[in-house]
């Protein structure tokens, strides 16, 4: 079986094939399909200050995404559980942990190296500590690089292969002096940040792009309309131009990794963390420590 092989940037325990390694354990070999071919699925939950919200909701979407992904979710939903209640132990109580389930083929299909066999599905679930970010305030421009449609690659997953197209999104957005980006649909309409889902508000209305099959609509993100609503906020989903950004009173953004964080610049225009941001971040604070 795989040893580990190196040290990890911090703290980290993966389940694999039966037993937890610590560091950089290695679960791919150069022939393995989900290392040079990118049949790989996964999803990302949050540990922080002693509570993991919607972790539940994370494992469901693994699941979901592999089945999408023609991969088989091999993984009871109460197992997954288990392991992450598991992992937490051999951590601080109050740590800062992504926790990272994943499926991948091993295996592509005799004659035909593109496809893979779904009956090779793999699968492990690491944890590491990662700090949250402060919500000190991020600058965004417009990337050039456009969300694929579900004809062009599989945006109905949280599939690894989806991510090199954001990524580059954010080096572009980065050599140009931006911490994150907006990126449009192939149509022109904001998609969302090259790493999370974005939020707007105009005139005491929240607006978000409405899920068109472009883009992740996210666990977190759904919490927040959800709480916000709840809380007499009007939220609307609807079709979002870049200009509509640039007009508006606040932005703010959601993801699991960071949870709800603060747009303070859009290209040469100053923002300020405003009430709404405020509001969803309160609320999702307290959502998470069962309030």
């Amino acid at each position: 079986m795989p040893a580990d092989v190196g040290i990890a940037p911090t703290k980290t325990w993966t389940f694999f094939e039966g037993d937890w390694h610590e560091g950089n354990v290695a679960i791919m070999g150069p022939r393995t399909h989900g290392a040079w071919l990118g049949s790989v699925v996964f999803d990302g939950a949050r540990a922080f200050e002693g509570v993991t919200p919607d972790l539940d909701l994370h494992f469901v979407r693994v699941n979901e995404s592999a089945r999408r992904f023609l991969l088989k979710p091999v993984v009871p939903i109460e197992a997954w559980l288990d392991l992450a209640r598991d992992g937490l132990k051999r951590f601080d109580a109050k740590a800062a942990l992504y926790i990272r389930p994943m499926y991948w083929a091993e295996l592509g299909t005799t004659g035909g190296g593109v496809r893979f066999d779904p009956e090779s599905t793999r699968w492990c679930l690491c944890l590491y500590e990662a700090a949250m970010p402060q919500p000190s305030g991020l600058s965004i421009t417009l990337s050039p690089f456009r969300r694929p449609t579900l004809e062009c690659a599989p945006v109905d997953a949280k599939a690894s292969c989806n991510y090199p197209n954001n990524a580059r999104a954010l080096i572009e957005a980065h050599r140009r002096g931006f911490d994150n980006c907006l990126m449009r649909d192939m149509l022109g309409a904001i998609a969302e940040l090259g790493n999370a889902n974005v939020f707007m508000a105009k005139d005491g209305v929240v607006f978000t792009p409405a899920p068109n099959g472009t883009f992740l609509d996210g666990i977190t993100r759904q919490r927040a309309i959800a709480l916000l609503r709840d809380a007499g906020v009007s939220v609307v989903e609807k079709t979002l131009s870049y200009a509509d950004f640039e007009q508006a009173d606040e932005i703010f953004s959601t993801g699991n990794f960071s949870k709800v964080m603060p747009i303070t610049k859009i290209d040469d225009r100053l923002l300020r963390p405003g009430p709404f941001f405020q509001k969803a971040r309160a609320l999702y604070w307290a959502f998470a420590h069962g309030g």
